[in-house]
């Protein structure tokens, strides 16, 4: 729909700066409403600073600099490092939670190891992470982070087209029939050795999008990462993540166990500012803990700040 300008300017304030509330920010500010917009974090962006930095998903940092451009240029408040209560947030006429997710407890005895990490310890925070790795859970975060980790150091051939090519074993059709290249495809040696796991049985990557997810599963099978499904997480201690898998045990000596298995809304302001009687609008991860889905944030920030 359109934006059109309020019938009265409201005086507004968005927890969290992802990709649905820098949407419901910008677009209530450019319809001429007082924004604020607050973040925890140093930098906007939320999950997309995550994403950004996997291989295939570059275009990320090109939709953060579109949004940084529209905060500026629609004129809302940004207050980063600023992590706000429910008292903070008395002095404006609606308030739009926008915080996203957290991780879901995995439950697996032993997770506070010192060789367990989460996705955000290795896709945000950087930390180091061994040759050998168990990674658990196989949604689109788990096989994210298995990509991310089989690539190493080794650039992403997406923005590199000969590479691609190459990697893909593809050349000019004029050049060979069918465009395959006679020395087939050429991957890279995987940086590490990946396992990648799920609790329930069948397909690994099953919820992937259906145009893509074999993409990402040949990408992985051609890096030699291992995928098992079926799999009972018994513990994690010195020697590695011990498993069961049917009636087998057995013990996976990784340096590293990665859990990604999966997120809950992280929506704790909702409860003070609904008892406070204050109009509370709830919009992406912190509404549907689903897989990242930028497009969904988008547009539900943009729907909500268009009539609100």
């Amino acid at each position: 729909r359109p934006v059109t300008a309020p019938s009265d300017r409201k005086r507004i304030a968005v927890v969290g700066a992802g990709p649905a509330g820098l949407t419901a920010a910008t677009v209530a500010a450019e319809r001429g409403h007082e924004v604020h917009l607050f973040d925890a974090a140093a930098a906007i962006g939320g999950q997309l600073n995550m994403a950004k930095v996997v291989p295939g998903k570059e275009e990320f940092h090109e939709m953060l600099r579109y949004l940084a451009t529209r905060v500026q240029d629609t004129g809302v408040h940004l207050h980063l490092n600023q992590r706000v209560q429910a008292a903070d947030l008395m002095d404006y006429d609606e308030v739009v939670i926008a915080t996203g997710v957290e991780p879901r407890d995995a439950q697996i005895p032993g997770q506070d190891h010192p060789k367990v990490l989460s996705y955000i310890d290795v896709l945000r925070h950087g930390k180091p992470v061994g040759q050998r790795v168990a990674v658990i859970g196989a949604g689109g975060i788990g096989f994210d982070v298995a990509e991310f980790l089989v690539h190493g150091n080794h650039p992403s051939t997406t923005l590199d087209l000969p590479a691609w090519k190459a990697e893909w074993g593809i050349t000019d059709p004029a050049e060979a029939r069918g465009g395959l290249a006679a020395s087939g495809p050429r991957v890279t040696p995987p940086a590490r050795q990946v396992t990648l796991l799920q609790r329930k049985k069948g397909k690994l990557g099953g919820g992937l999008g259906k145009t893509t997810g074999w993409i990402h599963r040949t990408v992985l099978k051609n890096r030699k990462v291992q995928m098992l499904s079926g799999v009972q997480y018994l513990r994690i201690d010195d020697a590695g993540l011990h498993i069961q898998v049917g009636d087998q045990q057995q013990c996976l000596p990784v340096d590293q166990v990665i859990i990604c298995a999966g997120q809950e809304p992280l929506k704790e302001l909702q409860a003070g500012l609904q008892a406070a009687g204050k109009p509370v609008h709830i919009i992406g991860g912190a509404d549907v803990a689903a897989e990242l889905d930028a497009k969904r944030a988008i547009r539900q920030g943009a729907e909500l700040a268009a009539v609100i």
